[in-house]
């Protein structure tokens, strides 16, 4: 477990390769989520493995194989949900808070949270 109470089988990629790695500036956004709406964060998504995120990316119709992006290649990157909060409400939350950094994207089910240096939105 870490110190703020996530436990590092949360973030384990999907495919089960046993890719745990966290970056620990994500660790620490995620706990200013949960303290601020003193709700439950479930990670949908945490890292992934090469071969797992390619058969995620299929799903988009914009793929284009092995050219992925993707932070959660890199450890940094979580698809979220906050308990009894909607995916738009936790997205514009963490707009509000870092206006100028991090990726973040809304989606119908859940949020996209990743701490790349730079601001991306979607």
């Amino acid at each position: 477990m870490f110190n703020n109470g996530f436990e590092r089988h949360e973030f384990a990629c999907q495919c089960g390769c046993g890719f745990n790695t966290v970056d620990i500036e994500t660790l620490f956004v995620l706990e200013e989520l949960r303290v601020w709406f003193g709700k439950p964060v479930t990670i949908i998504s945490g890292c992934r493995c090469w071969k797992h995120n390619e058969e995620v990316k299929k799903l988009d119709s914009n793929y284009v194989p092995k050219t992925s992006k993707s932070q959660h290649l890199f450890g940094r990157a979580v698809d979220i949900s906050v308990k009894d909060v909607s995916p738009r409400f936790v997205y514009e939350y963490l707009n509000q808070l870092y206006p100028d950094k991090y990726g973040v994207g809304k989606y119908k089910t859940f949020t996209h949270l990743d701490t790349r240096p730079e601001r991306a939105r979607w």
